[in-house]
């Protein structure tokens, strides 16, 4: 999946579509089989195949622009750097106040980014298509914070305090060091992603079997 997301912003807007071999462990977005490449390349052939697109985040900052590609398929986590404490994070969705967390980082993740760290902290797992994402705390420090879904379309406002003066905004894993009186806008990004799809995959199937729902061990 790793491979899949520097792939995915390598395309860009560019609207190429993106298939996936899985060569490692888990892969949800990388979900061909390595030992099945010969019969999807051809079905790709015989167009036995579909395309989803995926909504991707974007984001912009109120001083300096990000050095690196500023959009992320699966998710874009704000996290605390060079110390134990947590960091405080200002939120507010489309101009309302949403809350201040108290923790180690918030995760804003994608559908497709959902079954990644979100989930890993507790998030929801969205399906695809789904037009939404989530704000998940890190390991927050009130106990009574939890995930919420948001629509696409909102706005996501961030100001961060930190006792270092510094932080860390990761998209898709490429992090960059901020001051901590950047503020961050993160909102959908004015283009998809387009997966290949093998004609009938399934997604409640995929997840049933990455995620070994049902599976018994006992034997």
């Amino acid at each position: 999946d790793g491979t899949f997301l520097k792939a995915a912003s390598m395309v860009g807007r560019k609207a190429i579509p993106i298939l996936g071999v899985n060569m490692g462990r888990l892969g949800f977005l990388a979900d061909v089989d390595a030992s099945d490449v010969e019969r999807t390349i051809e079905a790709l052939y015989t167009d036995d195949f579909a395309v989803e697109t995926r909504s991707v985040i974007q984001v912009e900052t109120g001083g300096e622009p990000l050095q690196g590609y500023n959009c992320a398929l699966n998710d874009v986590a704000i996290l605390k750097r060079d110390t134990a404490s947590m960091i405080t994070i200002h939120t507010s969705v489309n101009g309302d106040y949403l809350t201040t967390y108290q923790a180690d980082g918030l995760i804003m993740s994608t559908p497709t980014g959902s079954t990644a760290y979100s989930l890993s902290n507790g998030g929801p797992i969205i399906v695809p298509g789904t037009h939404v994402f989530s704000l998940t705390a890190v390991a927050p420090h009130s106990l009574n914070v939890r995930p919420i879904v948001v629509s696409e379309d909102s706005l996501i406002e961030l100001t961060v305090e930190s006792r270092t003066h510094n932080f860390l905004v990761a998209l898709d894993g490429r992090s960059e060091k901020l001051p901590d009186s950047t503020r961050l806008i993160l909102r959908k990004a004015p283009y998809r992603v387009n997966v290949v799809k093998r004609a009938g995959t399934k997604y409640f199937h995929t997840l049933r079997e990455k995620m070994m729902w049902g599976a018994d061990k006992r034997g």
